[in-house]
């Protein structure tokens, strides 16, 4: 009788054993993505880019993409980026629905970096980053510096609901990208790549819109620094979306024309609750075109308002 009853229990041990197992099994398989998750791969399909990008990394903020050339041992941008998407939506509010930021990364080809956004039927309207570098290694000079500025451009022509920006023929690619990436790089615990940047803009000159122009160190610092940091920057894309020139379009508003020189002075001093044909001055100089356009642009936007 108790030898049976041992053969009973080394079954019952054995049966128990092989259901752990079978369970253990059942749970091995692969992970199945939460409702609402971005698409596991990505066929791109716009200018000379024709790869299928992997789903690499995803949170609330940030779906990361990238070439099967990417060193999959670089994980930094995936935090990084995640930080300035939210970032971004905290201090420039929604862009579209806002709740990823698509960063597609490729490593020896398709070199520098272009954005969408959501208005944008050529990046199925995601706001997006496309960039490719030789070496992704470290999160030091372009290699963070590139993908912060590209979500600039799209700040700067999708914020507040409208499309475009007309303030680029005066600033170019890169102008605004300089404090952007500045108060960004403040505000995700990147000061030292912050002090890199406004060393380097010391003595960084342009020929616009004259010889020797200096943007950062005396346009836009002196008003970011006086006047609200990154309040006085999107406070300028609020005042453009109400009030300067706009159609609706089928995802919220396009502009449909670029501002002039006294159009910008007089939105920039509407954000900065201040006069800031002074500073321009500084800056720029003042010729009298200008003038004359800043006198005409207090005229057709007396809703922005500013003390003398």
């Amino acid at each position: 009788m108790k030898f049976i009853q041992k053969i009973i229990l080394a079954v019952t041990v054995i049966v128990a054993a092989g259901g752990l197992s079978c369970k253990k099994s059942k749970t091995a398989g692969p992970v199945t993505d939460p409702p609402g998750a971005p698409p596991k791969t990505w066929q791109e399909h716009w200018f000379q880019h024709d790869l299928l990008v992997n789903r690499v990394y995803f949170d609330q903020n940030v779906a990361f993409y990238e070439d099967d050339d990417v060193t999959k041992s670089v994980t930094w941008p995936f935090e990084t980026m995640s930080k300035v998407w939210s970032y971004v939506k905290k201090t420039y509010g929604a862009f579209g629905d806002s709740t990823r930021l698509y960063v597609i990364f490729h490593q020896g080809k398709l070199g520098g970096g272009h954005p969408a956004s959501y208005f944008d039927e050529s990046h199925d309207y995601r706001n997006t980053i496309d960039c490719g570098l030789d070496s992704w290694n470290l999160p030091t000079g372009e290699k963070i510096g590139v993908p912060i500025h590209e979500t600039g451009h799209i700040v700067c022509g999708a914020s507040h609901g409208v499309q475009g920006s007309p303030s680029d023929v005066l600033w170019g690619d890169s102008k605004f990208m300089e404090i952007y990436n500045y108060d960004v790089m403040m505000n995700i615990g990147r000061e030292d790549e912050a002090a890199r940047v406004y060393d380097e803009m010391q003595t960084q000159t342009d020929t616009f819109p004259v010889a020797g122009s200096q943007w950062f160190k005396n346009w836009f610092y002196p008003i970011y620094s006086k006047y609200g940091h990154a309040a006085v920057l999107n406070k300028y894309f609020q005042l453009l979306a109400d009030n300067f020139p706009k159609v609706k379009n089928a995802h919220g508003y396009q502009y449909t024309r670029n501002l002039n020189y006294g159009e910008f002075i007089h939105f920039w001093s509407g954000a900065a609750g201040v006069n800031l044909k002074a500073q321009a001055t500084i800056a720029f100089g003042w010729p009298d075109e200008w003038e004359q356009e800043f006198n005409q642009a207090k005229i057709d936007f007396p809703n922005v308002k500013y003390t003398n």
